[in-house]
């Protein structure tokens, strides 16, 4: 691998890294500082069209459902499409206070689509689905 892919993976962990410590701390700012504009969040039952409406979800939940909840996530693998798109495949699981394991009902498969603009990376999409889907 090379020194730019090197310095590409890190920026993207990062850049999920500090999406993962926002949610931690119930902040939606900081949750979609990373985001493009036009960034889409799909969900089972949700469709987010823009890093408005994933900001705006985002501070609804940490005020109400979310309320109290961190994250568990492990990246599995990070996959490059030329030189300024990124796929990161990821486990993720939301833990609810006094949880100490996501339970399996809970755990998802995460895509992450990141784009870099200029030399910035930003995620411009994201998906899950549950891991379990019997």
């Amino acid at each position: 691998m090379t020194d730019t892919r090197l310095q590409d993976e890190a920026a993207i962990r990062t850049i999920l890294g500090g999406i993962y410590q926002a949610w931690d701390v119930h902040d939606a700012d900081a949750f979609v500082a990373e985001y493009t504009e036009d960034a889409t969040a799909i969900l089972p039952g949700s469709y987010r069209r823009s890093k408005e409406e994933v900001r705006q979800s985002m501070a609804a939940g940490f005020a109400s459902f979310l309320k109290g909840s961190t994250t568990k996530n492990t990246i599995q693998s990070i996959r490059f499409l030329g030189n300024d798109a990124a796929v990161v495949v990821s486990e993720t699981g939301v833990l609810f206070p006094g949880e100490t394991e996501v339970p399996a009902d809970r755990v998802a498969n995460a895509t992450w689509v990141l784009e870099k603009r200029g030399e910035k990376w930003l995620l411009a999409a994201y998906h899950n689905s549950p891991a379990n889907a019997g």
